[in-house]
């Protein structure tokens, strides 16, 4: 009988410890469950749920909203840290397709632009790149891109074209790329004259060129100077400045031996004519480079860009593994810690 009620009272003990773990597991799972429905409802708010700390909290101990989570909320960082590594995990995707967009567009790019050269190159020998010239009123065309993730590009155009209307106070704008129109819009709402965007929906050609150039000569501004980088290679590009006159400030640099013009024997059309003509085709023509050279650097620039936030998105990756790891780890072993706790107090009890 001593041996059997023994065993009757081993038996119950070990139904005591087993019942106990288990309603310690079942409340440790409740509070999970009522933080998570917290969290998400706190989220739902607009509360922001960055993890900062590496280990895990208790179970059932409060935490700061300054600490990752929402206030007066059971902590949930494995969860929080989770979205996060997925959220980076989708922008890494998307930077590494939009560099093998720009990578596989660039080789086209570049070569319409070094052949765009030859076009600029003999009217440079012919009238020279005076932005020095002195006249009564100066229209900058500042040559940007229309979508961003490329960089600094636009920001250098910008600050050039700031510059130079430093340099000339009473200087008209006209925008070429909404990037510019942006920026400069803030900085003098007053001088921009005309906006012309979504010039890269379909490859540029010299006719779509021409009719930007157009509008440009139709304003009849002594002197036009165009912003726009200058593609050197995939990783380096210049700003650039563009100097066109008009034909009767061609005629007083030629007189003044500015450029060599009067050097070459005129057939044709008279001597005004043939400046105005020279002038138009000039800037159709500086314009076309301009455009490519501008949209080639914007290629270069956007894969560098984006090669560059793919190894950002990975380190951080990276580290938010790491840092799910260690959360993880730290939550298991206090919620063995507890169950251990638990079983050694009602032992001890017996």
């Amino acid at each position: 009988d001593a041996s059997h009620s023994w065993t009757v009272a081993r038996t119950t003990a070990r139904r005591a410890r087993t019942i106990a773990r288990t309603m310690s597991t079942n409340a440790m799972r409740r509070n999970a469950a009522l933080a998570v429905r917290c969290a998400m409802r706190e989220g739902a708010r607009g509360t922001m749920m960055t993890p900062k700390s590496t280990t895990a909290p208790r179970a059932g101990t409060m935490v700061n909203a300054s600490e990752g989570v929402p206030a007066n909320v059971r902590t949930i960082s494995l969860q929080a840290v989770a979205i996060r590594m997925r959220s980076v995990g989708n922008i890494q995707k998307i930077t590494k397709a939009m560099k093998m967009v720009a990578a596989s567009r660039l080789k086209g790019a570049q070569t319409k632009c070094e052949k765009s050269r030859a076009l600029v190159n003999p009217f440079v020998r012919l009238l020279g790149d005076t932005p020095g010239t002195e006249t009564e009123s100066t229209l900058v065309v500042p040559i940007s891109s229309d979508k961003g993730l490329c960089g600094g590009i636009n920001t250098a155009v910008v600050k050039y074209s700031t510059v130079l209307n430093a340099m000339s106070p009473g200087a008209r704008i006209n925008v070429v790329g909404d990037k510019a129109r942006a920026q400069l819009n803030r900085l003098y709402p007053d001088r921009i004259n005309n906006v012309v965007v979504d010039t890269t929906k379909q490859p540029l050609t010299f006719g779509t060129a021409s009719a930007i150039a157009d509008e440009i000569m139709a304003q009849n501004a002594p002197k036009t100077q165009l912003v726009f980088n200058r593609f050197a290679s995939a990783i380096s590009f210049k700003p650039t400045v563009a100097t066109v006159l008009s034909s009767e400030e061609l005629e007083k640099a030629a007189e003044e031996g500015v450029n060599e013009f009067d050097s070459y024997e005129i057939e044709g059309p008279d001597r005004s004519e043939f400046l105005l003509d020279l002038s138009e085709f000039k800037m159709g023509a500086l314009l076309y480079n301009a455009m490519l050279e501008n949209n080639t650097s914007e290629l270069g620039s956007r894969m560098q860009s984006m090669e560059n936030s793919s190894k950002n998105a990975s380190e951080m990756l990276q580290k938010l593994t790491l840092l799910y790891n260690r959360t993880r780890q730290a939550a298991i072993t206090t919620e063995l810690i507890e169950i251990i706790s638990g079983a050694s107090s009602l032992e001890s009890k017996e």
